[in-house]
């Protein structure tokens, strides 16, 4: 089911999922946040897909969740904050980590709040070269949410997360870059031709495999050395069984390019 403010199209076996409300920075709804769940999780399952671009449309690329009529407003009670987070922002930025096919953000705008959380979650980020990312919680005098304080210390140390996170500064994309915060800063210009040469470079890739080494990458920073090389074993073991594993070795054998079928 197509959701107002979310564009979606699959070309050459990615899947395109556009934020669409300019006019609002590409705030993101409550329908427009399940809506993204919802599209990841297909993406997880359908073996016709086997890439992700996240992107968004005008001056922005997400300047959040949308505030009004939402967690400022009504009668709350203990506990009604924690579950609006678990079942909302967080659940969006889990299905992101989670979603078994690459991830590309293709930032062109401003990204602020949930918005930059978003991106940060993806795999690989591209942004423009006008595009900003604002922790602009402290500007509200709110705790981050959306998983910032548990992706930015593990992309940046605690000393760069602290100074985002305590000032609520603007951080250019080229700033980004030279942090390590995403992949590339390409001009404005290039922005949906590299997005899309990336797409298409992961789609022909040997799907299973990435997604083995995405869980592999994501979870090692939080298990000891034992742990994380049986789970590499283990991995290796379940990879080995499939169709692209062996067109790979056999690619090698016979001094050819492999040729992925993503199964």
């Amino acid at each position: 089911m197509q959701v107002s403010g979310i564009g979606h199209e699959v070309r050459e076996q990615v899947s395109y999922l556009t934020l669409d409300r300019p006019d609002a920075l590409n705030a993101l709804t409550p329908d427009m946040r399940d809506a993204l769940v919802d599209r990841l999780s297909e993406a997880s399952a359908d073996p016709g897909i086997r890439a992700v671009v996240l992107t968004g449309t005008g001056r922005g690329f997400c300047a959040g969740a949308d505030l009004r009529g939402g967690a400022g407003s009504g009668e709350r009670i203990p506990g009604d904050v924690a579950r609006m987070l678990r079942l909302g922002a967080q659940r969006l930025i889990a299905a992101v980590l989670d979603c078994e096919k690459p991830v590309l953000a293709a930032v062109n705008g401003t990204a602020a709040g949930l918005g930059a959380h978003l991106a940060f979650a993806c795999d690989l980020v591209l942004a423009a070269e006008s595009a900003r990312f604002i922790e602009v919680f402290v500007r509200r005098g709110l705790v981050p949410d959306a998983g910032g304080a548990y992706l930015l210390p593990r992309l940046l140390g605690p000393h760069r997360a602290k100074e985002l996170m305590f000032f609520g500064d603007a951080l250019p994309a080229p700033e980004a870059e030279r942090l390590g915060l995403v992949n590339r800063a390409v001009p404005d210009g290039e922005l949906r031709k590299t997005a899309h040469a990336w797409a298409t470079r992961l789609a022909s890739g040997p799907t299973r495999a990435l997604a083995l080494t995405k869980h592999l990458l994501n979870t090692s920073l939080e298990t000891d050395r034992a742990t994380a090389f049986a789970a590499e074993a283990w991995a290796q073991e379940i990879n080995m069984t499939t169709e692209d594993a062996q067109e790979g070795l056999g690619a090698f054998t016979e001094r050819r390019g492999p040729e992925f079928r993503g199964r």
